[in-house]
């Protein structure tokens, strides 16, 4: 018996070591990745939203436009800095960082598209106070698509830019899935394995494999900003890409498009993967959509060519 209580409180005390490893490692990655402070917080504006306060910035007078960044991991609204000072000489520009991103609160919940549906429509009625046009990159397309289906009286215009395909957000959480969300959600040794996945080299990769046309020419303080917003908020901030790495934010979202009568322009980057198939898919679901192709892009045209996306909002808006 006391051999077995030896080998117990061994065990007990080489976990309880690991664990305060751990937890100095996740620490130290953390406060290392936010030196740059590259996501400054210019004023005090946040909306304190039932689930956690949204940092948001408003910049300029005229028409309203509300900017949403992607779900990618480290994605904040620094994604829109090359565009929205140019946006706000003839409109009233707000950018916000979705809950669980950037500057926003990282609250410790499951993250669904309908959270970001209510949240949207939330900041439209008691921000912007004011039917808006919008423009989202990426992932958050779905978000808007929902949102004005269920309040169409909150958006005008409507911009995707290289949003998801219909195909991906038709896929729901499988036991597979739930058991991800779950090892991420781990306390601790979950955010460890969250940090390995938006390790500095990974985000690196992720800007020059799949974000940008030319490798060459990545913004190296848009990939900082990208590390640093992966890592700000400690851990918490795991909550989000585990929500959406287990399709927990996947939404069919069919339905909603085709009922829209809003005018709905797409602006996709030429190499983007499937796009063209992404685009014929959503314009056949609402064959009202216009598509633009902004040539040597990719999956950011706002940062990649700025100058020519701001003529197509011109045009569009």
């Amino acid at each position: 018996m006391s051999k077995n209580k030896h080998k117990f409180f061994t065990f007990a005390a080489l976990m309880t070591g690991a664990t305060v490893a751990v937890h100095f490692i996740n620490h130290t990655i953390a406060t290392a990745a936010q030196l740059k402070q590259m996501l400054h917080i210019s004023n005090d504006n946040y909306f304190e939203w039932r689930f956690g306060n949204i940092y948001y910035t408003k910049k300029g007078t005229g028409s309203p436009i509300l900017l949403i960044h992607d779900t990618l991991p480290g994605a904040s609204g620094y994604e829109w800095n090359k565009i929205e000072d140019e946006l706000a000489i003839d409109h009233t520009v707000y950018t916000v960082d979705l809950l669980g991103c950037g500057r926003s609160d990282k609250s410790s919940i499951t993250y669904t598209n309908f959270v970001y549906v209510q949240m949207i429509s939330d900041f439209i009625k008691k921000i912007i106070g004011q039917k808006t046009d919008v423009i989202t990159s990426g992932f958050s397309g779905s978000f808007v698509t929902m949102a004005c289906h269920n309040e169409k009286e909150l958006f005008n215009k409507i911009m995707l830019v290289n949003p998801p395909s219909l195909t991906q957000l038709k896929q729901m959480p499988n036991r597979k899935d739930r058991l991800l969300k779950a090892a991420l959600e781990i306390p601790i040794f979950g955010t460890l394995v969250y940090h390995m996945i938006v390790s500095r080299d990974n985000i690196n990769n992720l800007f020059i494999e799949k974000m940008y046309y030319n490798p060459f020419h990545v913004d190296n303080q848009m990939s900082d900003a990208y590390y640093e917003a992966a890592h700000k908020g400690g851990y918490y901030t795991r909550f989000l890409y585990s929500s959406l790495a287990a399709k927990y934010m996947n939404v069919n979202i069919c339905h909603a498009l085709k009922a829209l009568d809003n005018s709905i322009y797409i602006v996709e980057g030429e190499t983007e993967p499937n796009g063209k198939a992404v685009t014929d898919d959503y314009c056949a679901s609402n064959p009202a959509i216009e598509v633009s192709v902004l040539k040597e892009t990719k999956h950011l045209p706002h940062v990649e060519a700025p100058e020519a996306f701001l003529e197509q909002v011109k045009i569009f808006f």
